[in-house]
Protein backbone atom coordinates (compact mmCIF):
# COMPACT_ATOMS: atom_id res chain seq x y z
CA UNK A 1 0.00 0.00 0.00
CA UNK A 2 1.47 3.37 -1.05
CA UNK A 3 0.60 6.40 1.02
CA UNK A 4 0.28 9.82 -0.52
CA UNK A 5 2.77 12.46 0.51
CA UNK A 6 1.41 15.25 2.65
CA UNK A 7 1.78 18.59 0.97
CA UNK A 8 3.36 21.39 2.93
CA UNK A 9 1.30 24.47 3.52
CA UNK A 10 2.78 27.44 1.76
CA UNK A 11 0.42 29.93 3.40
CA UNK A 12 1.86 33.09 4.85
CA UNK A 13 0.92 33.78 8.46
CA UNK A 14 -1.28 36.75 9.31
CA UNK A 15 0.88 39.66 10.41
CA UNK A 16 0.55 43.31 11.32
CA UNK A 17 0.37 45.54 8.25
CA UNK A 18 3.68 47.20 9.21
CA UNK A 19 5.42 43.81 9.04
CA UNK A 20 4.00 42.75 5.68
CA UNK A 21 6.73 40.99 3.69
CA UNK A 22 8.83 40.16 6.77
CA UNK A 23 10.81 36.93 6.35
CA UNK A 24 13.42 35.29 8.59
CA UNK A 25 15.79 32.53 7.57
CA UNK A 26 18.46 30.53 9.37
CA UNK A 27 21.29 29.27 7.19
CA UNK A 28 23.36 26.11 7.69
CA UNK A 29 25.81 27.98 9.94
CA UNK A 30 23.03 29.11 12.28
CA UNK A 31 23.15 32.72 11.13
CA UNK A 32 19.82 34.53 11.15
CA UNK A 33 18.95 36.71 8.20
CA UNK A 34 15.80 38.76 7.76
CA UNK A 35 14.15 40.90 5.14
CA UNK A 36 13.89 43.88 7.55
CA UNK A 37 16.67 45.72 9.31
CA UNK A 38 17.10 45.19 13.05
CA UNK A 39 16.37 48.89 13.63
CA UNK A 40 12.99 48.63 11.91
CA UNK A 41 12.09 45.52 13.93
CA UNK A 42 13.13 47.19 17.19
CA UNK A 43 11.15 50.32 16.33
CA UNK A 44 8.03 48.21 15.73
CA UNK A 45 8.51 46.28 18.99
CA UNK A 46 9.11 49.45 21.02
CA UNK A 47 5.91 50.96 19.65
CA UNK A 48 3.65 47.90 19.97
CA UNK A 49 4.94 45.73 22.83
CA UNK A 50 4.82 46.64 26.51
CA UNK A 51 8.15 45.97 28.26
CA UNK A 52 7.44 44.81 31.82
CA UNK A 53 10.96 45.61 32.99
CA UNK A 54 10.66 49.26 31.98
CA UNK A 55 7.16 50.00 33.32
CA UNK A 56 8.26 51.45 36.66
CA UNK A 57 11.25 53.42 35.43
CA UNK A 58 10.85 57.14 35.96
CA UNK A 59 13.85 58.20 33.86
CA UNK A 60 12.48 57.10 30.49
CA UNK A 61 10.25 59.57 28.63
CA UNK A 62 8.60 56.95 26.41
CA UNK A 63 7.43 54.95 29.42
CA UNK A 64 5.97 58.05 31.07
CA UNK A 65 4.02 58.96 27.93
CA UNK A 66 2.49 55.47 27.70
CA UNK A 67 1.43 55.59 31.37
CA UNK A 68 -0.43 58.86 30.87
CA UNK A 69 -2.54 57.47 27.99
Amino acid sequence: MIMAKKSKKDDNPRVNAELEGFKMNINTFGEISSSFSIDKINEFLNKNVDDKKLRDREDLEEVKKKKEK
